[in-house]
């Protein structure tokens, strides 16, 4: 069941072949082991997704997309993931990942400006890029590690469930078919112990 939701949400080799972020990595991208649905696959796509996600980098479809082919898992799910951090949450997961890393070095506590321009990422950028970056590959790790264990969990019951529900349906049919077989042979009886009308 798991597999054709994702199937359907998640777009296709040709689609993803023909994105423009992703026209560097060429004809990699035809491998079959980057379209499979299986929980290994799936899970590790969650895990470097998610981690990505958190890198304060530019073109993090791109590194999603050769990490996913390094490691073998499935593409479409991994450069999806990505699109977590968008212009909208990007903010806050900075300032996160920024305040994480700022506590862990023991740094003392500065105010920011965030301003997307060159002059801010030459000057301020380059004071404050050792807590950001332990703390981005911090959270990275952690959300990685949870997703990847989620998605193997919740696949894992899911065939859990499906196997219950193919035993039950079994079992159903079984006793259907031994109910049959008494009512049939109690027919039998019974037809025979009448006698026959003259």
């Amino acid at each position: 069941m798991a597999r054709h939701i994702i199937k359907k949400m998640f777009p296709g080799m040709e689609r993803m072949r023909g994105h423009k972020a992703l026209a560097p990595l060429g004809p990699r991208l035809g491998s079959p082991d980057l379209w499979h649905l299986n929980r290994r696959s799936v899970a590790g796509a969650f895990a470097v997704g998610l981690f990505v996600t958190f890198l304060p980098l530019p073109m993090q479809m791109l590194i999603a997309a050769a990490v996913a082919i390094i490691v073998r898992v499935n593409l479409p799910i991994s450069v999806i993931l990505v699109w977590i951090s968008n212009p909208i949450t990007m903010p806050p997961m900075l300032y996160t990942a920024y305040t994480i890393g700022r506590k862990l070095l023991d740094e003392p506590r500065r105010d920011i400006r965030l301003d997307w321009s060159w002059e801010w990422f030459s000057t301020e950028l380059l004071t404050i890029w050792q807590p950001l970056l332990l703390g981005s590959v911090l959270l990275g790790s952690v959300a990685s590690l949870s997703g990847y264990l989620l998605v193997r969990f919740l696949w894992r019951l899911n065939v859990v469930q499906r196997v219950r529900s193919r035993r039950y349906l079994r079992r159903l049919r079984k006793e259907l078919a031994e109910r049959e077989a008494a009512e049939r042979s109690e027919e039998e009886k019974s037809n025979k112990k009448q006698p026959p009308l003259d």
